[in-house]
């Protein structure tokens, strides 16, 4: 964020999304201010709470797309979730503590490969060093005597020596006594001649021996429990305990088991290096490290935020109205939530909402959740002018997208201004005959469109196809006079 300034934010959101300069400017200062909260001391730091941002806009005019552009551009931990998944606590579904265990994991997942980036130099080097000592112990020939799974190990041995870099070394370079020939452990003591393993570290770096099968010993993974440790705000501070425990135990069993695996010697320098990229980091200070990031740094980006605001439902429980924005009040305000890697505080977490509100107004939600969210941005409805630039403008941009998806069939796709503004009025038009969907509209012309093209490339390699106003108009001529088709396809 050092040398992400508000201006230099907006820039970056224009490669990608068409107007709404004031959401765009609102979300830059935000950002920026998360920056500048980090320079201050501490007694001042603490004071500086976030400005929530609340987008208020139709649909397919960019809300989404802000926030996940938004996620690409900074450096802190980030999370995108619907309201509408969640329900009041208590109830069948989801509850809203949900949000904060989901930005500790993306936290703990962007400190994690981070830190391995940092060691894997290092990994990459002890890697290569226990390939080496699998080729060599699996290629030889007391092993091969010792188990059947030596005997397929002889056999790759035959191919490495009869390779040309192999060819002036000794076909017993790698023999060792057979008691020394243990299963599994035996990698620890194998000890291969030192001429040996630099022929075969040559090998392995020039890439020759990838496709060569061994056998490996891989330690156990974590993966398995990644959902064994949750905890709740209903839980008491006895069943938390228990919980933990049972966590430790199972892990404790589970991270101390070997196993073996078969696999080729690129994969195994995947896996290896993995492996021990994981031994060189510490964990306690990733998890330290992620949870900082998530108090301070995170963002978190709540979807359809008008499904869940509504008129009073004076019978029954509003479960998934008025209930979830109650439980969203705490954690917005700032709380603690616990989570399987320990205490997480919301208090400086910058929450942006999003919603329609197409039925409803903001002023529907509740007093206390409107004044969490002090800064309101109104995004604009598209124009057929806006559909023109959405068209072609963008780094990403639907026409772009279509002309590299056709020339990996050797198409030329060439689409004139005439034809590209063709396509706008559609969009524009459609959204007026029926539901305004915003840019999304554009994604079913074009598929419309270019239906054809898409469907026989095979038959057009080579070719170079024109799309013009006349091209287009040929292609939705039948849907724009029957309207009542026309709302079935696009």
């Amino acid at each position: 964020m050092e040398n992400l300034t508000p201006e230099a934010i907006v820039k970056e959101l224009d490669k990608y999304i068409v107007g709404q300069s004031d959401a765009k400017r609102a979300v830059a200062v935000a950002l920026r201010n998360r920056y500048r909260r980090k320079l201050l001391p501490d007694n001042v730091r603490r004071e500086i709470t976030p400005k929530n941002i609340l987008m208020i806009g139709p649909t397919g005019v960019g809300k989404t797309e802000i926030a996940r552009r938004v996620s690409r551009l900074i450096d802190a931990p980030f999370v995108k979730v619907e309201a509408t998944r969640f329900t009041e606590v208590g109830y069948v579904g989801r509850d809203v503590e949900a949000i904060v265990h989901e930005l500790m994991e993306n936290s703990v997942s962007m400190v994690h490969e981070q830190k391995m980036q940092e060691v894997l130099a290092k990994a990459e080097g002890l890697a290569l060093e226990r390939i080496i000592t699998y080729v060599c112990q699996q290629a030889s020939p007391a092993n091969a005597r010792s188990s059947r799974k030596a005997q397929q190990g002889a056999a790759t041995q035959t191919m490495v020596m009869n390779s040309p870099a192999m060819a002036t070394q000794s076909t017993t370079a790698c023999d060792v006594p057979r008691d020394e020939v243990l299963h599994s452990s035996r990698t620890k003591r194998f000890k291969a001649p030192a001429q040996q393993r630099r022929r075969m570290a040559e090998m392995l770096e020039s890439h020759q021996l990838d496709d060569m099968m061994i056998e490996i010993e891989l330690n156990g993974e974590m993966d398995n429990f990644d959902s064994v440790l949750e905890f709740s705000g209903a839980m008491t501070t006895d069943e938390m305990t228990e919980t933990f425990n049972d966590f430790v135990q199972n892990y404790t069993s589970y991270s101390t088991r070997k196993r073996l695996r078969r696999v080729s010697v690129k994969e195994a320098r995947r896996l290896l290096t993995r492996e021990e990229a994981n031994k060189l980091i510490d964990f306690d200070q990733v998890i330290e490290e992620a949870i900082r990031r998530a108090e301070e740094s995170g963002v978190v980006f709540i979807d359809e935020m008008d499904k869940v605001t509504g008129p009073r439902v004076d019978i029954g429980a509003d479960v998934s109205g008025e209930g979830v924005q109650r439980d969203l009040l705490p954690i917005v305000e700032g709380s603690t939530v616990m989570t399987r890697y320990g205490a997480v505080k919301t208090d400086f977490v910058l929450f942006i909402a999003a919603g329609a509100f197409h039925q409803t107004k903001p002023s529907d939600l509740i007093p206390e959740l409107q004044g969490r969210f002090p800064l309101r941005v109104e995004l604009q409805s598209l124009s057929q002018a806006d559909f023109e630039r959405i068209l072609a403008e963008p780094e990403s941009s639907l026409i772009k997208q279509y002309q590299a998806l056709l020339s990996t069939e050797e198409i030329e796709l060439v689409f004139t201004e005439d034809g590209i503004v063709e396509i706008a009025k559609m969009g524009a038009l459609m959204n007026q005959r029926m539901e305004n969907i915003g840019a999304r509209r554009l994604q079913t012309i074009m598929e419309r469109v270019l239906e054809d093209i898409s469907f026989n490339a095979h038959l057009h390699k080579g070719e170079k196809v024109v799309v013009d106003a006349r091209y287009v108009g040929e292609r939705l001529a039948d849907l724009v006079h029957d309207e009542d088709l026309s709302k079935y396809i696009l």
